[in-house]
């Protein structure tokens, strides 16, 4: 369901963010996050003045993440095609200190220590969340497959994540009936 009609109101500006997640053949996955951020008139960059026309990126930048199936960063490639300032591409090999980083617990604090702040860039930065969850949907089969006849021994990270996986939730006791910690059903009669 869209949302309801809005006030009379004229488009400014768009953030567009996009990611996808590859299977390689390698056996690794790289997953991909692109950001543009654009206006639909004609203004100045903040540096040296030039004019900049609707639509044309204010902010083009890009991320690939390569990982394995538990979540490990191998490799990292930061790209900044357009920024508000001339230096802003300078401190994409700066994102290579997220290599070894494990998506998953701890992740956001990760990302703040290796490349928060003056080590990163915000819009960079901000396109790791997603690029995070893509990597969960994008491996998701493979690891289950893996993990397939396995006895689940540890709580799955979904566990409290949100109001659907909350661990006395219906859907908690349909897939992870060893950590439901609701009142169970009682039988049909």
């Amino acid at each position: 369901m869209p949302l309801a009609s809005p006030a009379p109101r004229r488009p400014m500006h768009t953030r567009a963010i996009e990611c996808r997640g590859y299977e390689r053949e390698d056996g690794l996955w790289d997953i991909e996050a692109h950001l543009t951020d654009t206006k639909t008139y004609v203004h100045l960059r903040r540096e040296g003045g030039r004019e900049r026309q609707a639509g044309e990126p204010i902010h083009d930048m890009w991320l690939r993440v390569t990982i394995d199936l538990d979540m490990k960063i191998h490799a990292v490639e930061a790209v900044t095609d357009s920024g508000p300032y001339a230096r802003c591409g300078d401190i994409t090999p700066g994102f290579g200190a997220l290599v070894g980083l494990t998506i998953g617990v701890g992740w956001r604090r990760g990302i703040a220590e290796r490349v928060g702040g003056v080590k990163g860039c915000t819009h960079l930065v901000e396109l790791l969340g997603p690029l995070g969850t893509t990597a969960f949907q994008a491996t998701g089969r493979a690891r289950q497959e893996r993990a397939a006849g396995k006895p689940v021994t540890r709580k799955p990270y979904q566990l409290n994540s949100c109001h659907v996986y909350q661990d006395d939730s219906p859907a908690v006791l349909e897939r992870w009936p060893d950590f439901y910690t609701g009142a169970l059903p009682a039988p049909p009669k």
